[in-house]
């Protein structure tokens, strides 16, 4: 048994540095680019494993360099990638980000063959790596697959995590599965109909379910079911980019739930790991 599985997106990231975001017919000139393995799945299985975690990846990539690209990383990061399946109908996935010289960005992603997950595997596909203690989905693969990993990881008595990013309607067959959503204020407020993240927490969370909304640079709130929210502070750092720190977020948290621990601990060390990640800290250096 893994302590977490992720079923999610694989993209590879094309990563543009420059003054700012460019305006509507404006042509900005960049610093530099690269290019990193990501999507939210990738991203937060590595960091799950960088946290300690042994972890597996259920996705799916093209039969192309950014698809081998992607394996190769998930590999390096000691990730089980046996059951990412390469498909030949479609490219793989990928974004391509502009990051601000404050370190905020945005980004545009095609997802290519994140949008042909097979449905109907994920049970046999959970079975056949022997479960996991935490899943892991997000909103950039189809509905029906969360639908699918959701079912057939609390079939197998998983705690079940949804990044429900980016954020979109969910029918109550996804929602009912899941035991903790993570969104942002502007995923929470596109979900709940409010602004204000505290108001939101309570139309987020419900019997059996958790929610998290996380605030970036002012931390993030939590409410478990039948409690009173919760706040847990920011650390204040020197922001190099916030790129993957939510992200960063959910993977340390699925890592500290599948050792047992309590949401509100698990929430704030996956707050300190996020706050590292944004000053590109190396894993296990202080940080006051």
């Amino acid at each position: 048994m893994f302590d977490v599985i992720v079923c999610g997106s694989l993209h590879l990231d094309i990563m543009l540095h420059a003054p700012h975001l460019p305006r509507r017919d404006e042509t900005v000139p960049g610093h530099r680019w690269g290019q990193q393995a990501g999507g939210k799945g990738g991203n937060q299985v590595v960091m799950a494993a960088r946290a300690g975690a042994r972890t597996a990846m259920i996705g799916r990539v093209g039969d192309d360099d950014f698809g081998r690209h992607l394996r190769a990383h998930l590999d390096a990061a000691g990730v089980d990638a046996s059951c990412v399946g390469v498909d030949a109908a479609a490219g793989s996935g990928m974004s391509a980000a502009i990051v601000q010289d404050d370190g905020d960005y945005g980004a545009v992603i095609v997802s290519g063959a994140n949008l042909n997950i097979e449905p109907a595997r994920l049970a046999a596909i959970w079975r056949g790596l022997g479960g996991a203690r935490v899943a892991v989905l997000q909103n950039e693969i189809p509905e029906a697959a969360n639908i699918a990993a959701a079912r057939a990881a609390r079939d197998g008595g998983a705690k079940v995590i949804l990044n429900a990013a980016p954020a979109r309607s969910m029918t109550a067959d996804l929602l009912d599965r899941v035991d903790v959503l993570v969104v942002n204020r502007i995923e929470a407020a596109m979900l709940s109909g409010c602004d204000d993240p505290l108001a939101a927490l309570p139309r987020l969370a419900a019997p059996g379910r958790a929610a998290i909304v996380t605030l970036g640079g002012e931390g993030l709130v939590l409410q478990e079911a039948g409690a009173e929210p919760l706040f847990i502070a920011p650390h204040k750092v020197s922001v190099v980019s916030t790129h993957g720190a939510g992200d960063c977020f959910v993977g340390a948290l699925a890592a500290r739930l599948s050792r047992g621990e309590a949401l509100y601990g698990a929430a704030e060390a996956a707050n300190f790991a996020a706050a590292r990640h944004v000053a590109a800290l190396a894993w296990g250096a202080d940080m006051t």
